[in-house]
């Protein structure tokens, strides 16, 4: 059912997740694709906002800030999977791999190795501050809209 706690939570945390999409792109080697990191952060943001944050608000201030940064985690998680997929993708189109496992197992590896790059402290603070305002957001218009 959608709420106003769904919609403000699903609007910050695809805008949060556009930003740290654009700041984590700068954080890649020359080189890399990053054309389509941001608007596929977004999305991730988009879907992971209105089902976690959006849902649980209405617990208070409080859990709705933990719950903010639950979804940023999880947002940040998925992003790197669908981006480390992707990369997986266009690697495998050269056959860089020898066969699908090793493409399988490629994918963990390039999520390892940019999860490396996203633990730098601007793009962590960025994304705890964000996430905790994104949650008191969402329980603000939970509250206001109910």
């Amino acid at each position: 059912m959608p709420t106003a706690a769904k919609l403000f939570a699903a609007l910050a945390f695809a805008a949060l997740g556009f930003l740290g999409g654009r700041l984590f792109a700068g954080q890649l080697p020359e080189g890399t694709p990053t054309d389509i990191f941001g608007p596929a952060t977004a999305a991730v943001g988009l879907v992971c906002g209105w089902m976690i944050s959006g849902a649980l608000a209405g617990r208070g201030y409080v859990a709705a800030m933990s719950t903010g940064v639950r979804t940023v985690v999880t947002t940040a998680f998925f992003a790197l999977l669908a981006y480390s997929i992707y990369i997986m993708v266009l690697r495998a189109m050269r056959m860089l791999y020898d066969g699908p496992i090793e493409a399988l197992l490629g994918v963990f590896a390039l999520m390892l190795s940019y999860a490396r790059l996203l633990a730098v402290p601007e793009i962590l603070a960025m994304l705890l501050v964000g996430g905790l305002m994104g949650g008191s957001i969402s329980e603000w218009a939970g509250r206001r809209w109910k």
